[in-house]
């Protein structure tokens, strides 16, 4: 079997997501560009060689609404657990015990990540030398996590959504001895100012994006 390349994803309903983001955007255009952020992420995870992807959703009776969006070639999962450490883990644990050599799971608020990244990690993950893999995000979480085995330590006593995630998941790898492989750090969409970086990265960094780049000029266009 191949490495699980997993999308953590959210129903992109307005008021539910991104909700940092408004103002400068309305809750409607928030949940646009989340959708829109889905499916390039979507369309990145298929460029991924010799990986299995899946969609780990919620809520639970989303699942409807990301069969559709999704269309062929992706499994579904839900989401389970009480906070992020717990859907992480459960998730984490269940695709491994399912045969896949390994599991790497990314968020979907990077729209601007380079492709490389992805592949780095499907592939560092697949090496025996490598225990886990993290993509530091800037605020200091991060936006990507990948075993090659269950690690529970790794998502428990984290506190979550804050700028210590990283540094406390790290310091609990050493203290299991795992062998970690960092990406190199990229950052996450949720605030007006991050809107205006995605703009100016998108038109350096030549990843697609199509959806986003499609929504953030319909946006530039309709600003008096």
């Amino acid at each position: 079997m191949n490495i699980a390349l997993v999308i953590m994803v959210k129903q992109p309903a307005p008021g539910r997501v991104k909700t940092r983001l408004c103002p400068p955007l309305t809750p409607e255009q928030a949940a646009e560009l989340y959708r829109c952020f889905l499916l390039d992420k979507m369309a990145q995870v298929r460029r991924v060689p010799a990986a299995a992807p899946y969609l780990a959703f919620t809520p639970r009776e989303a699942e409807g609404f990301f069969r559709d969006l999704a269309g062929e070639g992706f499994l579904l999962v839900p989401q389970e657990g009480r906070d992020l450490g717990e859907r992480l883990d459960q998730l984490s644990q269940r695709l491994l015990a399912a045969g896949h050599p390994g599991v790497v799971i990314i968020d979907s608020d990077t729209p601007s990540l380079p492709d490389r990244y992805l592949v780095e990690a499907v592939e560092r993950t697949g090496d025996r030398g490598t225990d886990a893999v993290f993509g530091p995000a800037e605020d200091g979480g991060y936006y990507l996590a990948g075993l090659r085995r269950p690690s529970p330590a790794l998502f428990q006593g984290i506190t979550w959504s804050t700028g210590v995630v990283l540094e406390q998941t790290l310091g609990k790898a050493a203290t299991a001895g795992l062998r970690v492989h960092l990406l190199p750090p990229w950052f996450d969409v949720d605030t007006g100012k991050d809107l205006d970086r995605l703009d100016d990265d998108l038109a350096r960094n030549g990843t697609p994006a199509q959806h986003t780049r499609a929504f953030l000029r319909h946006l530039t266009l309709a600003q008096p």
